[in-house]
């Protein structure tokens, strides 16, 4: 049975991840994990928290400073940055199958002088591939056609050329990563009630429909565009293998309001699975050994079976 060897990125190591990944390699899990960090400063998390953790593989990328939890620190982005960009390039080379990252600290990195905007992001670039972002949990999916933006910017932003780049990339990876032959997608219209016909916005006439007509003439199964105040009812999401929101809130909420310890965030559209926790550095019980694993375990679970489904179509 075909085992994956999985990069495992601790992110930032005054947050919750070197605690995460301790309990992680001190169990049983679905793949080889290689870790890219810092391997001495895990072990000595593991320690102050009684946890006995088994010699591991790892990729060293040394913390500048020791860490303190709870208390980011400038000078250790660097290597958070540098290991994320290794385990990356190894998957893109081949010799890894796919990457499991921890949270990082955004404005800790920005601190250190770094330019970035998320590792969704610098993965992208890296992988020169336009990608989305995917969070799922058991029992749904739901892709985002704009990601971080102010809620006054997504109109501008959703665009029939970029909505068939997302629709396109979501299908694709449906049908790659999730073994699923003809995905039937859920697409939310922009506006309330979908726009009603015009009434309330006409984002769904101008841009929406056509695309959706467009692609279903390629043979795409494409549901709506669908008032989202009425998609996610539990009558209606067995049907849908994904669903398409317009923007971060529309459908979120929806799915971290359930099952949200077992979320995880996927990006699609690399040459590789790359899955993340859904959540963040939890700085606040940094250290304490209290954090809970699960977002990490399903993440870890969620890379092999992608990695797994690639394997088999390749």
């Amino acid at each position: 049975m075909f085992r994956p060897r999985l990069a495992l990125v601790p992110g930032e190591p005054a947050g919750v991840g070197p605690e995460l990944c301790a309990r992680i390699l001190a169990g049983a899990h679905p793949a080889e994990l290689v870790v890219y960090g810092d391997a001495g400063a895990l072990r000595e998390s593991a320690a102050k928290l009684g946890i006995a953790l088994p010699a591991f593989p790892a990729v060293e990328f040394p913390n500048a400073i020791a860490a303190t939890p709870g208390q980011p620190d400038p000078r250790n982005a660097a290597a958070v940055i540098a290991a994320l960009e290794a385990a990356a390039r190894d998957c893109l080379d081949g010799r890894i199958d796919g990457l499991v990252t921890g949270p990082v600290h955004k404005a800790n990195i920005n601190a250190a002088g770094i330019a970035y905007t998320g590792t969704t992001e610098l993965l992208a670039k890296q992988a020169r591939r336009d990608v989305v972002m995917m969070l799922a949990r058991p029992g749904l999916r739901v892709a985002l056609a704009t990601t971080h933006l102010p809620l006054r910017a997504v109109p501008d932003a959703i665009s029939q050329a970029s909505l068939e780049t997302t629709l396109r990339v979501l299908h694709a990876s449906l049908r790659t990563d999730f073994g699923i032959a003809s995905p039937v997608i859920a697409v939310l219209g922009l506006n309330p009630h979908a726009g009603e016909d015009g009434v309330l916005g006409r984002e769904e006439i101008e841009t929406i429909h056509p695309m959706l007509a467009k692609l279903r003439n390629e043979g795409f199964d494409l549901r709506g565009p669908l008032p989202a105040d009425t998609a996610f009812l539990p009558d209606k999401l067995p049907g849908f293998d994904a669903v398409l929101a317009m923007y971060h809130d529309q459908g979120l909420p929806v799915l971290k309001s359930t099952g949200i310890e077992h979320a995880v965030n996927i990006t699609l559209g690399l040459p590789y699975p790359r899955v993340a926790v859904d959540h963040g550095t939890a700085l606040d019980i940094a250290g304490k050994g209290i954090a809970d694993p699960s977002s990490l375990f399903a993440a870890i679970a969620e890379c092999a079976r992608m990695a797994a489904h690639r394997k088999s179509a390749s």
